[in-house]
C-alpha cells in the first residue's frame, strides 16, 4: 500500500488534540509531532494534520470512509466519533450496507462508517463529493486523475439510475458511488445534487510526495491545466477545486538535515515558491 499519497487536514490550534483523539479512536499512533505538522498512522495509513490557523475549515466535500469488519467495531467508532459531534446520516441498515452511518466529529472531520464484506489492504478511504457546479462531474474527475497518475484505474461505478426501484431525486446518469485508484491509492467519489453550504477547500487536501523534479512538474502541470489554479508552497487546486500539495521528497530531506540553519534557509526559499523547484532548494541549502 502506497504512503506517498495521503490526506492533509487543516486545524486551528487543536491538531494535537485531534491526533490524540483519532489514534485513541482507531488504534493508531503519532509518527511526527512538530509545532505545526503532525503525522498519524491509522490502519497502517498516513494522514497529515496541519495546525496552521483559522484560514480554512474542513467539510463533508471530502469525507473518510472507514471499512469495518464487524458491527461491534463500527459501533465502537460511531460512539466515539458522534460524542460531541453531529450525525449526518443515522446509523442503520441501508441498501448498500447492513450497517452504515455518516458522522461529523467534534473537530469538523466527517466519517462514513461502513460494514463491509470486502475489506482490502486500505481501510481508510478519502471520499470526494461533487456538488454545485461540479455535480455530474465525478466520472470526468476519475478519468482525469487516473490519466495523470501511473498504476491507476477506475473500479466499480454505480449510477443513481442503476438502483432499480429506488426513489431518488438525483440525475440517473450521475454517480452514486464509485471507486478508483491513483498510483495504487484508493479513493471513492460521488455526485450529489443537494444545495450544500460548502465545497472543496484547502481544509482537506491530497498530498503527493514526488521523487524528482520531472514528477513534480508532471503532477503540477497536469492538475493545474484546464482551469486549475496555482497557489503557494506546492499547493494547487485542480479544475474541480480539489486541493493538492505536490511535495518533492527532497524538500523534507533538506529541511530535516543536521544543520538547522540550512533547514531554515530551505524553508524560507520554499515559502516564496508556487511550484517547488528542487534545484533552488539545494542552492538555498548550500548557501
Amino acid at each position: 500500500m502506497t504512503n506517498h499519497i495521503f490526506p492533509c487536514l487543516w486545524f486551528n490550534e487543536d491538531g494535537k488534540a485531534a491526533a490524540d483523539f483519532y489514534c485513541e479512536t482507531f488504534g493508531g499512533k503519532i509518527t511526527v509531532d512538530s509545532q505545526m505538522v503532525l503525522n498519524i498512522e491509522l490502519f497502517g495509513q498516513k494522514l497529515m494534520l496541519l495546525d496552521a490557523g483559522p484560514q480554512f475549515e474542513k467539510n463533508a466535500s471530502i469525507s473518510f470512509t472507514v471499512l469495518c469488519e464487524t458491527a461491534d467495531e463500527l459501533q465502537g467508532y460511531w460512539k466515539k466519533l458522534s460524542a460531541d459531534g453531529s450525525v449526518l446520516m443515522d446509523l442503520g441498515e441501508y441498501a448498500w450496507s447492513k450497517l452504515y452511518g455518516w458522522v461529523r466529529d467534534q473537530f469538523g472531520v466527517t466519517w462514513q462508517l461502513y460494514l463491509s464484506e470486502n475489506i482490502g489492504e486500505q481501510r481508510l478511504i478519502p471520499t470526494l463529493m461533487f456538488i454545485h457546479q461540479n455535480n455530474g462531474k465525478a466520472l470526468e474527475a476519475m478519468n482525469l486523475y487516473t490519466g495523470i497518475f501511473p498504476n491507476s484505474k477506475i473500479g466499480g461505478v454505480l449510477k443513481y439510475g442503476d438502483n432499480v426501484g429506488t426513489e431518488t431525486h438525483e440525475i440517473p446518469e450521475n454517480v452514486q458511488h464509485a471507486d478508483f485508484e491513483i498510483d495504487g491509492y484508493t479513493m471513492y467519489c460521488m455526485d450529489n445534487s443537494h444545495d450544500h453550504d460548502f465545497d472543496f477547500s484547502e481544509g482537506i487536501s491530497i498530498v503527493v510526495m514526488t521523487d524528482n523534479q520531472q514528477e513534480t512538474d508532471h503532477y503540477w502541470n497536469s492538475l493545474t491545466a484546464d482551469g486549475g489554479r496555482e497557489s503557494m508552497c506546492g499547493w494547487l487546486k485542480d479544475k474541480f477545486g480539489v486541493s493538492w500539495q505536490i511535495v518533492p521528497k527532497k524538500l523534507l530531506e533538506l529541511m530535516n538535515g543536521d544543520d538547522q540553519m540550512r533547514g531554515v534557509n530551505v524553508m524560507k526559499t520554499m515559502m516564496t515558491m508556487q511550484k517547488i523547484i528542487i534545484a533552488d532548494l539545494e542552492k538555498a541549502y548550500d548557501s
